[in-house]
């Protein structure tokens, strides 16, 4: 029996889920930061900052922006580090990482910064390696999340810390009901006025209420093995910052 899972509200085979993802942000790729912006109001560029301070980026560290894309947390990250550190800007999606390599030559940050094109279940560094791990708005995406989650603490350093950035749960029963009309009846229409790509924002939405959330994420770092595990929410819980320890 094939295995399926889980790309959007539709069940696609496991091995499929990859590639559909991959078509999505090769689709809104060149939108992506103005969609962000207009989906936002801008306020995922404060979620952003908060997280960049939360992970204390030091001199001489070693950090992995995973799924970093269009390079928003690199940018933010990159000024902070010099020789023998370094930033390394992961991405599983090509079209994605061409973004933000131009952000990084525009700004003059491109000799600071590794670009590898390189997929979160599977990640091509050591054991060890990196004192600090980020992930903003990439892990929905992710087929196998467990796995995921177990090669961020394999590449983490004892005492290096992971930070997730990602929409979650909502409790707030008024909210959650206008914060779900936004989302499938907004979200698709501003999709395809921007970006000329209503199903891909119709599949971002749907990925968002099959994500885990608040508690059982945290319930999934700590099996992995991070420690010290916390979650701060933003606007209700519309967006989670997770954030967790290797000791």
């Amino acid at each position: 029996m094939t295995k399926l899972t889980d790309f959007g509200f539709q069940q696609v085979p496991w091995q499929d889920k990859a590639k559909h993802v991959r078509d999505v942000f090769n689709s809104v790729a060149p939108k992506y930061d103005l969609m962000n912006d207009l989906m936002s109001l801008g306020l995922h560029r404060v979620w952003k900052r908060i997280a960049v301070a939360l992970a204390d980026v030091r001199p001489h560290d070693r950090i992995l922006d995973l799924a970093g894309g269009t390079a928003d947390l690199t940018r933010l990250m990159a000024p902070k580090i010099s020789q023998p550190g370094e930033i390394i800007l992961a991405d599983i999606n090509d079209e994605m990482l061409k973004v933000g390599r131009d952000k990084l030559i525009n700004e003059g940050l491109w000799q600071k910064v590794k670009v590898i094109q390189a997929n979160a279940e599977c990640l091509p560094f050591p054991e060890n390696y990196f004192n600090v791990v980020t992930i903003a708005f990439g892990l929905r995406n992710v087929t196998d999340k467990n796995a995921a989650l177990q090669e961020m603490y394999r590449v983490l350093k004892p005492g290096g810390q992971i930070l997730i950035l990602e929409f979650s749960e909502v409790k707030q029963p008024f909210l959650k009901s206008v914060y779900d009309a936004y989302s499938f009846h907004i979200l698709p229409k501003l999709g395809d006025w921007v970006a000329s790509d209503a199903a891909s924002y119709q599949y971002l939405a749907e990925s968002i209420r099959k994500h885990p959330n608040q508690a059982t994420l945290l319930q999934m770092m700590e099996a992995v093995g991070f420690e010290q595990c916390k979650v701060n929410n933003f606007l209700a819980g519309i967006v989670a910052l997770h954030r967790g320890f290797k000791f």
